[in-house]
C-alpha cells in the first residue's frame, strides 16, 4: 500500500513537472546530424551495434562517446513513426 502511495506521489510530480515545462529524464544526446547519419548507414545495412560505433555524441556532458544501441534504435523507430504519420 505504501509503494502504491509513494508511486502515485511521484507521477503526480512528474505530471506536474510537465505542466510547468521541465522536461522529465536526461539531457538529449542525438541532433539533426546524428539522424541523417544513422539513416545512411541503415540504409547500407549496418547493424545497431555498428552505427552506434560511427556516431559520436557532439554536445552535453556525453561528448565524444559513443551513443547506446538502444538509444540508436529509439531514434530510428521514433523517425520511422512519425514518417508513417506524414503519409
Amino acid at each position: 500500500m505504501e509503494r502504491e502511495y509513494i508511486r502515485d506521489r511521484t507521477l503526480e510530480g512528474h505530471e506536474s513537472a510537465r505542466k510547468r515545462g521541465k522536461a522529465i529524464g536526461g539531457a538529449a544526446v542525438v541532433d539533426d546530424a546524428m539522424l541523417s547519419m544513422a539513416l545512411h548507414l541503415r540504409e547500407h545495412d549496418h547493424s545497431l551495434r555498428d552505427i552506434a560505433a560511427r556516431l559520436v555524441i557532439t554536445k552535453g556532458k556525453k561528448k565524444g562517446q559513443h551513443p547506446s544501441p538502444a538509444t540508436i534504435l529509439r531514434l530510428l523507430r521514433d523517425h520511422d513513426q512519425a514518417t508513417s504519420r506524414d503519409r
